[in-house]
């Protein structure tokens, strides 16, 4: 594609996800390329880039178009982000709106205009209000800054990079050390992660799942933090686990491995694809001892098998605010009012989920929130209506886990940020039942 054609697709993604506002970009994305298979992997890879970097900065974009009294549109957002993001000059845009087949029209006197107001600013400006200078929608901010205080700014700073691409070994099937190798044959340099036992992190974004190692399912796409919820859980042979939402099963397939594939884990969602999709997860990474369940309305489930797993792990609906350098669009995809929704459901799949785990066993809840709403009230709610629950505290955790190696925490929770570790945003809770 030439540089023009590139732009052009740029602004016809953007469009589409425009006009889905409550669809996941990634899934848009998805989409919008394989309707287009006659485009390259590298111009793939660099009209999304573009796209998921205006996203990223959308916030900061739509006020600077506001002030020159521009609507904000998909053909605004690419000009805009160009001269903002990417300091290109006003002549050089200009260029790349031609016109003709494969190039988008060129820009009109609106466009021109807002140009020459905007050249050579800079993105973040002074005069921006709190929430436009760090780049965060307001009803996250009272949340995260009880959780940052005065690391707001870094933590925020941190939500609006790229995040790498983490990798995990599936133990059941190889070591860290010959998945690194098999990777690094086939051209892809990683890494080991610092606190995952199994992780292995690559800087950029590439083509994994073409590999050998992941399509026979000696690796899999999971981010560190992800995976040390899975690590917490401390799932081990001849356990009964329940995977409570269990999603696509990437932490079911996590504990499976620290089983050693002997033992139970149910994986349970309300998503019948999602556990589909699982289910092809589970037979690659040759795991055996799984099974799944789809939740439905009326089922007694959770009721017939009340108070028998060792271990219950419930990774929460949330407002993913953790993910957010993932998931750009959905800064804009929620509100406060699906904070109020999500909370009110997640105080719900908790009390189901705790029910589940026998005396003396261990309930583990996780979300890739931020935001203590979502997180340590949820805690502390439930431990308040149920006195045979308890902490049990991440320096004991991590001791038995992970010796030798330090605490990622010194609270009882474990808490993690991009900021500060380099993970996704994650919370995890483990509380112990009282022995009968």
């Amino acid at each position: 594609m030439t540089p023009a054609a590139r732009i052009a697709a740029t602004v016809d993604l953007l469009q589409d996800i425009e006009d889905r506002p409550r669809r996941p970009a990634d899934a848009t994305v998805n989409d919008f390329f394989r309707a287009r298979r006659y485009i390259g992997s590298g111009d793939r890879r660099a009209v999304a880039d573009r796209a998921f970097a205006i996203m990223r900065q959308r916030q900061r974009l739509d006020w600077h178009l506001n002030r020159t009294g521009m609507h904000s549109n998909a053909r605004a957002l690419v000009v805009a982000h160009m001269a903002l993001s990417e300091a290109m000059p006003p002549d050089q845009i200009a260029a790349l709106f031609p016109g003709g087949q494969y190039a988008a029209t060129p820009l009109i006197p609106a466009e021109l205009r807002m140009l020459g107001k905007i050249a050579g600013r800079r993105l973040p400006h002074p005069d921006m209000p709190p929430e436009v200078r760090l780049n965060l929608p307001g009803w996250v901010i009272p949340g995260l800054q009880a959780r940052f205080g005065d690391d707001l700014q870094a933590a925020a700073s941190a939500l609006d990079e790229p995040a790498p691409l983490d990798l995990r070994a599936n133990i059941l099937k190889t070591t860290r050390e010959e998945a690194l190798a098999a990777l690094a044959a086939e051209g892809i340099e990683a890494e080991p992660t610092p606190l995952s036992p199994w992780g292995m992190r690559v800087a950029a974004r590439r083509a994994v799942t073409a590999t050998k190692p992941f399509q026979d399912g000696r690796i899999e796409i999971q981010d560190e933090g992800s995976q040390l919820v899975a690590l917490l859980a401390d799932a081990r042979p001849g356990m009964r686990v329940v995977d409570w939402c269990a999603g696509a099963a990437g932490k079911t397939l996590a504990m499976a491995a620290t089983m050693g594939n002997k033992g139970r884990i149910s994986a349970c969602d309300v998503n019948a694809p999602r556990l589909a999709g699982a289910l092809k997860r589970l037979v690659r990474a040759g795991v055996d001892n799984a099974e799944t369940h789809l939740t439905e309305a009326g089922d007694r489930w959770a009721k017939r098998r009340a108070g028998t797993f060792d271990r219950v792990l419930v990774d929460a609906p949330c407002t993913g605010t953790g993910t957010w350098r993932r998931n750009p669009d959905a800064r804009t995809r929620m509100d406060g009012t699906d904070l109020r929704e999500i909370t009110a459901k997640q105080s719900v799949i908790l009390e189901t989920a705790a029910g589940l785990v026998r005396p003396g066993g261990r309930l583990i809840y996780a979300t890739c929130s931020l935001l203590p709403e979502e997180d340590e009230d949820q805690v502390h709610a439930l431990l308040a209506r149920r006195a045979e629950f308890s902490i049990v505290p991440l320096a004991r955790l991590w001791s038995e886990v992970r010796p030798g190696v330090p605490c990622p925490g010194e609270g009882p929770f474990l808490v993690l940020a991009p900021h500060s570790h380099g993970t996704d945003g994650f919370f995890c809770a483990v509380l112990e039942r009282a022995a009968a």
